[in-house]
């Protein structure tokens, strides 16, 4: 196979935090989308993330989850909570990770 075969212009895919939890505290799931292939600069970013590093994983967070039009709509300004924000983590790892 030939690597230009796997090229593709990045996609804009949904996740959806759907768990017992999130329905019990909000009532319906929550969305958000996240390009299924990222460029190289935010992949290193977040694969280099320390655990402690706050700041760091909240910009990269930033700059990786979006909204269904793929716009940014964190900042430093607005925040998630936390508990949101710790399975919006997992979800991007998990999806970017596939």
């Amino acid at each position: 196979m030939k690597l230009t075969q796997l090229t593709a212009k990045p996609q804009l895919i949904k996740i959806e935090l759907n768990d017992e939890e999130i329905l019990k505290e909000y009532g319906e799931p929550i969305e958000f989308w996240i390009w299924d292939r990222q460029p190289m600069s935010n992949f290193v970013k977040f694969a280099s993330l320390k655990e402690d590093d706050v700041m760091s994983l909240m910009s990269t967070i930033q700059d990786l989850v979006l909204d269904e039009q793929g716009n940014r709509f964190l900042s430093d300004e607005t925040t998630i909570p936390i508990p949101v924000l710790t399975k919006v983590v997992s979800r991007v790892v998990e999806t970017l990770g596939k």
